[in-house]
């Protein structure tokens, strides 16, 4: 029996549907106008083949009911029957690989080293499907979904309890709310962030990338997005379980990461602004190397922002249930680390300080005389990827990196980076060029996938950023990207790309990623299986695009037409409704576009495909 479910605007939602060319004639996967508001059981799939021009066949449409009453035709373009991959059990729907906890649990304590990456080894890799929760839906659309989280899709109630004086989040039926408060912001986030602005340039375009350290469910950045701001948030997957994937089922960029012993995978410079909230990292301790890891990453003249302990020392430290003497100590040490980076404590306000890191080492030429300071030796500050935190200090760049516009108008303005010439073979001209392609492929997308920029996908990854061309042509309040530079990419793009106001991050491929099953609705991958070819399992990486698709997303592969061919078999097996399109320039062209739907499927139950 179909289910009819109303949209919050009184609309009955209908199937859901992808557009998709393919040669002369035009397949189409038709998604529908509005996705399921949480209470469905996720987006079903139809299947339409339409008319686009003189050439193209007109077919009736092939109209489905929801994946509870109907099937999917699929498209099979390949002989031979490709290998079946298998469900994992249940037990792994939340499955994180390279966090997992009982892994974890065998790596020391010490300055959080079992948080932090630990992979499985080859021969204890999953060679299975990781399913979705029985129950689980598609996200509500953005900006719904800033305040409410379905419950069935991170059913954790633990974070209700444990903060539920500080208004983090709210069990409320069968959603989860969030009334944007924090441990250092229980009024709401909103009138926090106006207190920061009083004194950081947020509203004028000047601060426009953050990175919040230990960030809880990420209401900070989530309310930061209404004011133009991205922040990228991190936190461990620790007893608070599930914090990350609240904020990515919010629509909140976020990774699982935490300050340990290996330099956070960002570029230095990357930051306009960074900011702890009560997120009880030891500022002070570890020779200071936790704030020489934030200065790498903040750019000159970027803000730190430090709320809580032990900002405010004197009033609050019966609250905090610790003694003057060590809070004392602990700010003093903080101070001192300030200046020895170059950074001047612009406001203290109550619980909140602000510091403003200098914009060119002119001014704290006194320090390379200091024997405190110990300058980091390595000359590429960005090579961080499995790389030992330090306790020194990131020199200033040599060459001048250049003022950077306001945001927007930085998106598309010559980066400094490309303007200097810190990537090698790379001009002004080239990456102009390299703008105008992926406004040209975007362009292309659109028209395979209409609902690209309709709000039906906020989650996006770039597995293969280059310049981040995808994500500017893509600029939307209705999105973000998460735009990722394999650590074998042959050029180090990340800088740039953070220069445009876009976020991102170094991975590489070969291992799982940092964040939760089903959290981006659509993932990109430009050339990645030429790039990684030889390198490692092509269905490992096929496996783990799976594992962080939400049922239902989608999937754009462009690469040479031979490793199109060889995904397209593997994927066969993989529960994932597939089309073939040549390139925009035609079908002489080597290169070629692979589309995808990820089809609905749970733990034991119903699918969008014939079992």
């Amino acid at each position: 029996m179909a289910l009819k479910t109303n949209s919050s605007d009184g609309r009955t939602r209908s199937s859901v549907q992808i557009f998709i060319v393919a040669g002369l004639c035009c397949f189409f996967y038709i998604l529908g106008a509005w996705q399921r508001s949480g209470f469905g059981k996720g987006d079903s799939i139809a299947l339409e083949i339409s008319k686009s021009g003189a050439d193209c066949n007109i077919v009736p449409n092939l109209n489905f009911e929801t994946h509870h009453g109907g099937e999917v035709e699929t498209i099979d373009e390949s002989e031979s029957k490709p290998k079946v991959f298998e469900p994992c059990s249940s037990k792994y729907t939340d499955y994180t690989p390279c966090q997992d906890q009982r892994r974890a649990m065998t790596f020391p304590r010490e300055s959080m080293n079992y948080r932090e990456r630990h992979c499985p080894p080859e021969n204890e890799k999953l060679h299975c499907l990781i399913p979705a929760p029985k129950g689980y839906v598609t996200p509500f659309p953005w900006p719904k979904s800033r305040d409410y989280v379905p419950y069935a899709n991170a059913p954790y109630k633990s974070l209700t309890v444990e903060k539920a004086i500080q208004n983090w989040i709210q069990y409320e039926g069968n959603v989860f709310r969030f009334p944007g408060g924090g441990t250092q912001f229980p009024q709401g986030a909103d009138k926090y962030i106006d207190q920061l602005a009083s004194v950081i340039p947020i509203k004028n375009g000047t601060v426009r990338t953050a990175l919040d350290t230990g960030c809880g469910v990420a209401s900070w950045g989530a309310y930061l997005w209404s004011r133009n701001v991205i922040a990228m948030s991190f936190a461990p997957r620790d007893s608070h379980e599930a914090q990350v994937q609240f904020a990515l089922e919010r629509g909140v960029p976020a990774v699982i990461g935490v300050l340990g012993t290996i330099k956070t995978p960002y570029p230095s410079r990357a930051f306009d602004m960074a900011h702890c909230s009560r997120c009880l990292i030891p500022w002070g301790g570890n020779g200071g190397r936790y704030m020489m890891e934030v200065d790498r990453v903040l750019r000159p003249g970027g803000y730190w922002v430090l709320s809580g302990p032990p900002i405010n020392w004197k009033v609050n430290y019966k609250a905090w249930q610790r003694s003057k003497e060590d809070l004392q100590q602990e700010q003093e040490k903080i101070e001192e680390l300030a200046k020895l980076l170059c950074w001047e404590k612009i406001s203290e306000k109550g619980e909140i300080a602000i510091w403003q890191k200098k914009v060119n080492g002119d001014s704290c030429r006194g320090r390379e005389d200091d024997s405190r300071v110990t300058f980091c030796k390595s000359s590429d500050a960005d090579d961080v990827w499995y790389k030992k935190m330090e306790t020194c200090i990131t020199p200033y760049p040599d060459v001048a990196s250049g003022e950077l516009k306001p945001f927007p108008e930085r998106l598309y303005a010559t980066p400094p980076r490309i303007a200097s010439g810190s990537v090698p073979g790379v001009s002004v001209e080239s990456y102009q060029e390299d703008n105008a392609k992926w406004k040209k492929h975007i362009n292309s997308y659109k028209k395979i996938n209409r609902l690209i920029d309709s709000g039906r996908y906020r989650n996006i990854m770039d597995m293969n950023a280059g310049f981040g061309g995808f994500a500017a042509a893509l600029q939307s309040p209705k999105l973000w990207v998460m735009n990722v530079v394999p650590t074998m990419a042959e050029k180090n793009t990340l800088g740039v790309i953070y220069e445009r106001g876009l976020i991102g991050i170094y991975h590489d491929w070969c291992e799982a990623f940092s964040t939760y099953p089903r959290t981006y609705d659509l993932v990109h991958a430009n050339g990645v299986f030429s790039l990684y070819k030889d390198k490692c399992n092509v269905e490992d990486i096929l496996l783990e695009m799976d594992r962080i698709l939400r049922p239902e997303g989608a999937v754009i592969i462009r690469d040479e037409v031979d490793a199109i061919i060889k995904v397209k078999k593997i994927v066969g097996g993989m529960r994932w409704d597939t089309k073939m399109v040549d390139h925009e320039d035609g079908p002489l062209v080597p290169e070629k576009i692979l589309v995808a739907v990820k089809q609905y499927w749970v733990a034991g139950g119903n699918s969008t495909a014939t079992e």
